[in-house]
């Protein structure tokens, strides 16, 4: 299994305008997006997002968060934790609290779940997205599951 660990951020006219504007700027804005839960294979490889196809129909762990208050710091975070027999990911997000501490939460709750599977955590990887909003703001952070029916 492979994936990406993207994120992104924008500012639009509506809050579907800077959600979308944020899945633009973290290069999964031209497909369709299937939330999955949270589990991955054994010895899942972590790669760069590749070029996707447009329209394409994409499995993700998805965390978005949007606002319109002028000011507010929003921020959306993703937490991968892989392991010998599986792997977990978290997603998580706020308004107002510090990245750190969103940080802190996603790794908290991803090495809970490797924990309750007895699974030993050989690879954490953490990805997040934060943004001031000026008008109407929005955050992604995203784990795309990768195949190649999906590619371009």
């Amino acid at each position: 299994m492979k994936i990406a660990i993207v994120s992104g951020k924008s500012e639009g006219p509506t809050e579907l305008n800077a959600f979308d504007n944020a899945l633009i700027d973290a290069g999964i804005g031209d497909v369709n997006l299937i939330k999955v839960s949270s589990m991955l294979e054994k010895k899942t490889e972590v790669i760069e997002l590749p070029k996707l196809k447009a329209g394409a129909m994409v499995n993700c762990v998805l965390s978005s968060i949007c606002s319109k208050n002028k000011g507010d710091t929003i921020t959306a975070c993703v937490a991968a934790a892989i392991g010998d027999k599986l792997g977990c990911v978290v997603e998580h997000s706020g308004v107002n609290v510090s990245n750190e501490e969103n940080r802190k939460k996603a790794l908290e709750m991803v090495k809970y779940m490797m924990h309750k599977r007895n699974e030993k955590i050989n690879q954490m990887i953490v990805e997040d997205s934060t943004h001031t909003v000026e008008n109407i703001g929005s955050v992604v952070a995203s784990v795309v599951y990768i195949n190649d029916e999906i590619l371009e």
